[in-house]
């Protein structure tokens, strides 16, 4: 249970607990349950974010002249999925010790700033991922010419170097405040900064979620719209390997959309309704407890997207993430492309 009493104010600890008051009262928000449940959440994705995705990097690793335009994208993938896992056995252990930070004010940050820098590395792949299937579906031959290995190498180097400047303020603003004899990490801003990380807090969420969740948006729309034309098609009216091909694409597509709406579209939602009540300077308790426990219990849907990405790549049973999980062939046996990563007939 958290109190304070005096002037509106939120105090966000390592599990952005947030505590506000109305002017002239208190109010109660009871977060013991995010000790058991969020630690819970992150080591589950812990798990299988460090042993899905090490299989691909593994694998991957040894076939590096096999790789292609799609497999470039997906190795960046899935290694910052890995390295998202690596910044949450401080984010667990912060947790179990009911928000009491013992690795530093530097370690503090750096964990903060990897989660977030990990996090929108994630997106922006799935963004060039699926920006990559769109021409290879519906402009094949543009593939051939704009999406050469180079250009794609190229591509990753630009994401990487745009998130980190994008995330690189959270150095500025996340760091340890010692209260209540513990030293607790602060995820997002004290008080004294809540003015310059609001309006940078929405920022990242437009830029770093919003705006690639439309691109994403537009890219599978175009892409089903022109399966479904070809599906319609007299050619493709009889069974065929072409239309058993596609009628996958269709259900991949829309199982990634779904995911990455499920994983990131409630945790940025709330996230911002949470950082502008908090600037707000009326706002009753009733409404920033929901919200704040509503973000809470959104923030391991984010996570989950850094071993979901890996886990679907095998069942949808993507030629190269079946390969991953076979022993290795000579280079001319073997052709790593996922089916919907190519340019279809």
């Amino acid at each position: 249970m958290a109190e304070i009493t005096g002037a509106l104010r939120a105090i966000s600890t390592p599990g952005n607990s947030s505590t506000t008051l109305m002017a002239q009262g208190s109010c109660h928000i009871d977060e013991s349950y995010k000790y058991i449940f969020l630690p819970m959440c992150y080591l589950f994705t812990l798990v299988l974010s460090l042993g899905l995705n090490s299989i691909i990097l593994y694998r991957s690793l040894r076939r590096t002249k096999q790789w292609n335009s799609s497999l470039i994208y997906m190795f960046n993938l899935a290694l910052t999925d890995f390295m998202y896992g690596l910044s949450l056995p401080f984010l667990i252990a912060s947790y179990i010790k009911r928000d009491q930070w013992i690795f530093g004010d530097f370690m503090c940050r750096l964990v903060r700033f990897l989660f977030y820098f990990n996090l929108y590395c994630s997106i922006f792949f799935l963004t060039c991922i699926s920006f990559h299937r769109y021409l290879g579906i519906c402009h094949p031959m543009k593939t051939i010419t704009m999406e050469t290995k180079k250009t794609v190498r190229a591509v990753c180097v630009l994401v990487w170097a745009v998130v980190f400047a994008l995330t690189s303020p959270i150095f500025r603003f996340a760091k340890t405040e010692f209260s209540k004899n513990i030293t607790s990490c602060w995820d997002d801003a004290l008080d004294s900064d809540l003015l310059h990380y609001v309006p940078y807090g929405i920022f990242l969420h437009i830029v770093g979620f919003f705006v690639p969740f439309c691109i994403i948006a537009w890219c599978y729309s175009r892409v089903a719209r022109t399966i479904f034309r070809t599906l319609r098609s007299p050619q493709f009216q009889s069974p065929a390997p072409a239309l058993n091909k596609r009628r996958k694409s269709i259900k991949t597509i829309m199982t990634i959309t779904l995911l990455f709406a499920l994983c990131f579209l409630p945790f940025h939602i709330t996230r911002t309704l949470f950082l502008a009540l908090r600037a707000s300077r009326m706002v009753d308790c009733q409404t920033m407890s929901v919200v704040s426990i509503c973000y809470k219990v959104t923030r391991p849907l984010a996570s989950f997207n850094a071993w979901l990405n890996a886990l679907l790549y095998f069942l949808t049973k993507d030629k190269w993430g079946q390969n991953c999980l076979k022993p290795c062939k000579p280079e001319n046996e073997s052709k790593s492309s996922g089916n919907i990563f190519k340019p279809l007939p």
